[in-house]
């Protein structure tokens, strides 16, 4: 009798900064993929958190209006949990997470009791602070579809109304200069040792992220298809 081999699902980590393009390069990789892959983007996790008013959302909300960092025991369950969601079956792409080395461990340590679960490819998109600012404060969102726009990259036909309803665009609340320059502080700092970790067990790919969408991705696909 043949015996089955243990299936296995694909989980990738995106390491960057807010406005590093995480959130397309997502949407592409998934697409690229048959089955169930999941984004997990722990910033909308906890934002979706905050909107509902769970008590998780009550714990986080002023952390994240702060730039703080969400401790590793709220954070850890919050991602075992998505990861072992339906939606995950076949793979998931952490976003946002691991942001510190003892994240990262924790989350290997979390993967190790998880049979099929594994990090597989993680990709550190490289982009200076300058640029980040620049994508990031002409962010615009249509908070009931998730759709987003870009003042200058991608502007909405009318100036901050959703193509598709006429409903109004809003801004993230985090997306002001002034947080924005702490969670980048914050996210050079938290994020060496973690992106040091991954590039001592060779899952490291290093990313231009201040390309076009689609050349980011042809840097992450020539990374897979070379294994």
């Amino acid at each position: 009798l043949a015996v089955m081999p243990e299936k296995t699902s694909k989980g990738f980590i995106f390491v960057g900064p807010p406005g590093s393009g995480k959130g397309t390069q997502a949407d592409i990789l998934r697409s690229h993929y048959k089955g169930k892959i999941c984004h997990l983007s722990t910033g909308d996790m906890l934002r979706a958190a905050i909107a509902a008013e769970t008590e998780l959302g009550k714990q986080v909300k002023p952390i994240l209006a702060s730039g703080g960092l969400v401790s590793d025991d709220l954070m850890v369950p919050l991602v075992r949990e998505a990861i072992l969601h339906p939606s995950c079956e076949d793979g998931f792409i952490l976003d946002g997470f691991p942001r510190t080395l003892e994240q990262a461990q924790r989350l290997d340590k979390v993967l190790n009791e998880t049979k099929g679960k594994q990090i597989d490819n993680v990709f550190d998109f490289q982009i200076e602070d300058e640029q980040v600012l620049g994508r990031v404060l002409g962010r615009l969102l249509h908070k009931p579809s998730g759709r987003t726009y870009h003042e200058i990259f991608k502007p909405p036909k009318t100036p901050m109304t959703d193509d598709v309803t006429g409903e109004p665009l809003i801004r993230r609340s985090d997306d002001n200069e002034e947080s924005l320059k702490k969670r980048l502080k914050g996210f050079r700092t938290w994020t060496v040792p973690v992106i040091k970790y991954y590039k001592s067990q060779n899952k490291l790919t290093e990313i231009d992220a201040t390309l076009a969408p689609q050349q980011v991705a042809d840097q992450i696909f020539s990374a897979l298809a070379k294994e």
